[in-house]
Formats: C-alpha cells, structure tokens, sequence
C-alpha cells in the first residue's frame, strides 16, 4: 500500500514479494526482485549539476531509499509525445554523495523512461538543452480563490505544467501559499510547447472580467515551483466562465467551461455534472481518458471489466489489438459507452478505485 507523511511529503511503499508496482500518487513503477520498503520524496532540482553537462530538468527528481534493495528496475513517467520524435535526447541523472550520473534508458515507452538500478539515493528525467522544442503533454490546473466578502473581487488562477508534476506536490505547495484556495475539478490535459507564449480568454468578458497577464510562456521544467500564470479577475456574480487558451497563431489548444455560483464555485461543467448520464460522462472524458490512462491501469480496468462481464473475451481482443496505448483506451471506452449506463457506471467505478489521480483529473 501507499501512505504520504504530511509534514515532509514522504511516501512510503511497501510489498511482500516480487512483482511490478505503481504509485498512483507520482505515477512511478517499481520492479521489485522480492518484498521491501521503498520511501520516496520529491526534492528540489540543483539544476548547477546539469548545466555543465548540457542537461536540463524533464521530471521531478525522486528521492529513493530501500534498505532490502529489492528494487531492480524503476519506471519515471515523462511527458513527451512520442509521435514527435524517438526521445533519444532523454536520459535519468542519478545523484549522489560523488556528484551526478546521466543513465541511458533501457526503453522508453509512451509514458515511462525505464532504467535498472543498484544503488539508490535521488533519481530523475533530464532531456538535452539543445533537445527540439516539440509539443509536451501538459496541465492546465484551475484554483478558485473565494471573496473575503461579498463585495470583494473573485479570482481563478491559472497554472501550465508539465503532465508529470506530481500533483499531491502541486496541491501542497498552493496551499501554503493560500489555504482558501479550492482546486476546480476540471479535465486538464493538453499539449503545449516549451517557451511558447500563450494567451488566455474568457467569456462571458468585456469589462467585467479581466485576464491577467495578456500572455505568459509556458516553461516546461516548472517541477519546483507551482506559480500563477494568469489569474481571472472578475466582481459580478457569473453562473458559468469559459476560458480557451491559445497558442501565438490564435489557435485554441485548451478549453472548458467551469459553472460558478453565487455562494463560489459550485462545479466544474463537464463530467462531474450531475444531470449526465454515466454514458454520457465517458463521452465528456473520452479524449482525456485516452491521452491519460497509463497501460498497467488498462490492464486491471479490463480484467475488473471482464469478470463482471461488462466485456466479453472477443471485446477484450479487440481492444488488446491495437497497437498504440491511446487506441486501446478508445476502443475501450467506447465500447462500454454503447454498453449503456450500467456498464458505463461499472467502468467510472473501477477507474476511481484503480486510479484516483487521474479520477480526479477528469473531474469523475
């Protein structure tokens, strides 16, 4: 199982035998030779031991301890998109008391970098500094900030990160810098490009919303600091708010409509809505569902699929056809999705219990 120490952000694993294991907290994989403790935090960048090396941050760093050593192979979730390119210019920086290493990985899936460990201490993704700025999955993040009083001005603050953020890291770090603040429960995924500028709208607008800044660049290496990168002012009461980000062609690459009352925020529109059917709801999340889920949690939600008999053998086949991680989600989801609502219920049930993390990203 998996608990988190509040006070210092340790996580702590625990098994009894051999076997592969995720954390559905940071998104790790472990490959364990037998049973053992493995404790776990993410630590801040020394980004002066990367520098001289031609190195730059692609992912939190971990730090890893086990006293048994039973980890053999660990899996770091990156966030490239795959179809851009082969990912040569990743590698793992592993560091220690004697300085800093750069492993090759062993593979590189659509969403791990797989390397085999001996020693342990603090591991993490580094890319090239020279690495072509393609496109990466990402976040946008919502936080609603509540009026003091009635009369005050409402704020939404906007966050672009890196997809693999760990998030309970993000939620910890907004919270100390405001514990008012309430997280909005809205489907966040995306691509962006590194360095980009981009801007945010909202609508309903004019003067009684303002957008602040005009533009903001998204930094792709944002694992230390979770800041704001736009924040929507607005004063009278809106029943709902659709933001759109664009990139510098004015193309929209993110948008969603969030509902809000006259109390705060009431409810992210979208799946979490309660006049959607279960059916429905897959259809809302679909193309999150798709871009989000990793291959270990399509495994079980298949398995849990099949012995409640939502899937037969013959559509469990078809699903295992595919080639691509994002096909094999498609074709599941909507194949339950014509299944009708109990079937669709089924499904939303199993994936909140296999994977709160990304539930909770989908709003479910």
């Amino acid at each position: 199982g998996f608990c988190g120490d509040p006070d210092d952000e340790t996580c702590w694993f625990q098994c009894s035998g051999p076997g592969r294991y995720q954390c559905r907290v940071s998104g790790l994989v472990f490959d364990m030779t037998g049973g053992g403790d493995v404790f776990y935090r993410v630590v801040p960048w020394n980004r002066s031991l990367l520098g001289p090396h031609g190195k730059k941050p692609a992912g939190p760093l971990f730090d890893i301890s086990c006293q048994q050593r039973s980890v053999a192979r660990l899996h770091l979730p990156h966030c490239e998109v795959r179809s851009a390119g082969r990912c040569h210019f990743l590698s793992v920086a592993h560091l220690h008391d004697e300085g800093v290493e750069f492993i090759r990985p062993e593979r590189i899936t659509e969403t791990h970098i797989v390397i085999s460990i001996t020693g342990f201490s603090a591991f993490g993704n580094v890319k090239d500094e020279d690495s072509p700025p393609d496109p990466v999955r990402a976040l946008v993040l919502l936080f609603y900030r509540p009026p003091a009083d009635p009369e005050s001005e409402q704020e939404i603050n906007v966050l672009m990160l890196p997809k693999n953020v760990v998030f309970s890291k993000v939620l910890h770090f907004r919270k100390k810098l405001d514990d008012n603040e309430i997280f909005l429960k809205t489907p966040p995924d995306c691509k962006l490009q590194p360095n980009q500028v981009y801007s945010l709208s909202a609508s309903p607008g004019g003067d009684s919303v303002l957008v602040q800044p005009k533009e903001a660049e998204f930094d792709a290496e944002s694992y230390d600091n979770y800041f704001t990168k736009f924040q929507v002012v607005y004063e009278e009461m809106m029943k709902l708010i659709r933001l759109s980000l664009r990139d510098s062609s004015s193309s929209i690459v993110w948008e969603r409509r969030v509902c809000l009352s006259a109390a705060g925020v009431r409810r992210s529109c979208g799946p979490t809505r309660q006049n959607l059917s279960p059916q429905e709801q897959l259809m809302e999340i679909r193309i999150s569902f798709m871009d989000g889920v990793s291959g270990p949690v399509l495994q079980s939600l298949m398995d849990n699929l099949l012995k409640e008999k939502v899937l037969s053998d013959s559509e469990r086949e078809a699903v295992e056809a595919e080639k691509v991680r994002g096909d094999k989600g498609r074709v599941l989801i909507d194949t339950v999705r014509r299944k009708g609502a109990a079937a669709s219920s089924e499904m939303i049930r199993f994936l909140c219990e296999l994977d709160p993390f990304l539930s909770e990203h989908l709003g479910l």
